[in-house]
């Protein structure tokens, strides 16, 4: 096994990525968006419109290229976990349409135990050339430190200011929560199949990462941009716990001039996302 430093600066090919309406309402219930939220889980209800929740940009964008990862060096990928995620939103997402993307590697960090592997993702509308969205996504691969490489990383810690949080906004995880959101595309059997999980070092399937920052992400379109999707601008965060289908999920928001800072537990006070920022679209 081995991490070639030498990658960093590599981008893939171009690569394409289509949806449709059925895509985006999908994802919406794989989050929990329900019959509160009809703009984003109907298309034909009277009056409503079907929007497309940000964060669908991380389905939107497609997967990069197998050649990206060759490029990275050979590894265990079950060793693999999501470190951080950063979603920037240029123009609110069509309810269906091709996009195209480019990835590249901008970063590999010696942790010691592992190493850090930060990528970043531009995509564009292919009929039209506009700016969708930008992802920035870091990626920890364990055991694969101690190469000598630099021990840093892209995210600064984030300070919560001293006070109360201005809003805890609580949203219930269904039990199925990971069999809806796996058919948005992550088929990872560590969602779904109890003997893989098991073997994973968890009592039951954990609900993808993704999925918690999604429900997050609703949680500061609703009480922060007051549900309008073209004031929601940039949400970043870092994973730092697993959830359990049927957990709830309390999102603390501190309220700032430019957006807000945010930080989600469970029912138990567990930290699962932190360093959480978000930015209205200027």
């Amino acid at each position: 096994m081995s991490i070639n430093i030498d990658a960093v600066g590599y981008e893939c090919e171009p690569y394409e990525n289509s949806w449709d309406e059925r895509d985006v309402m999908l994802y919406a219930l794989g989050v929990g968006a329900s019959t509160s939220e009809l703009e984003f889980t109907t298309e034909n209800s009277i009056g409503v419109d079907l929007s497309v929740l940000p964060t669908f940009a991380v389905i939107a964008s497609g997967r990069p290229p197998t050649s990206l990862w060759t490029r990275i060096g050979q590894f265990d990928p079950a060793m693999l976990l999501h470190g951080e995620q950063y979603v920037e939103i240029h123009s609110n997402l069509p309810t269906a349409a091709t996009a195209v993307s480019r990835t590249k590697v901008t970063g590999i960090y010696d942790k010691g135990s592992g190493a850090l592997v930060v990528t970043e993702t531009v995509t564009k509308d292919k009929g039209s050339g506009v700016d969708l969205f930008t992802l920035k996504s870091s990626a920890f691969i364990r055991g694969e430190g101690g190469f000598g490489g630099e021990r840093g990383g892209p995210i600064k810690a984030v300070e919560l200011p001293p006070r109360d949080p201005d809003l805890v906004i609580t949203y219930e995880t269904a039990f199925d929560q990971a069999l809806i959101y796996r058919l948005s595309g992550d088929r990872n059997p560590l969602h779904s199949d109890p003997g893989f999980a098991e073997l994973a070092g968890f009592e039951r399937p954990i609900l993808h990462g993704l999925c918690t920052y999604g429900f997050t992400a609703r949680a500061l379109l609703n009480e922060v941009c007051d549900g309008d999707v073209g004031r929601f601008g940039l949400i970043s965060g870092r994973f730092v716990s697993p959830v359990y289908p049927g957990d709830l999920l309390s999102v603390s928001i501190w309220e700032e001039s430019e957006g807000a800072l945010f930080r989600t537990e469970t029912q138990g006070g567990e930290i699962v996302l932190d360093m959480g920022v978000f930015r209205f679209r200027s």
